[in-house]
């Protein structure tokens, strides 16, 4: 699995999307509906409308990744979004634990020490 530093921002899109789109299509979504930078060097990821597909798309300073996953058997739990547009930001330890498989929607957060 790829590591990825805390200063690294995820947004999950909480709709599904067509897993055909590639990194043009991708980055598309991230300016259109995201409302983001696809060039910022964030984490941008989509989930497959049937739930067993994922495509993190991000750059690299010298092009565009994309991590592709599809699991054999069960679907990822996405996230819900708390706001109107579909969007959600996690943290990278959450987007890992979901790329493992895990249901996040009973985890409780303690409260742990952030920097003012």
């Amino acid at each position: 699995m790829l590591g990825w530093p805390p200063s690294v921002r995820v947004y999950v899109s909480t709709a599904g999307t067509d897993m055909r789109c590639g990194f043009d299509r991708l980055a598309a979504f991230v300016r259109d509906i995201l409302s983001q930078d696809p060039l910022s060097g964030h984490l941008f990821v989509f989930f497959g409308r049937g739930g067993d597909r994922v495509k993190i798309l991000f750059w690299d300073r010298t092009g565009y990744c994309l991590y592709y996953k599809r699991l054999e058997r069960g679907v990822f739990h996405r996230p819900k979004s708390p706001a109107a547009g579909g969007v959600a930001e996690l943290p990278v330890p959450e987007l890992m634990l979901i790329l493992e498989g895990l249901d996040l929607s009973g985890a409780k957060r303690r409260k742990r020490w952030t920097y003012p």
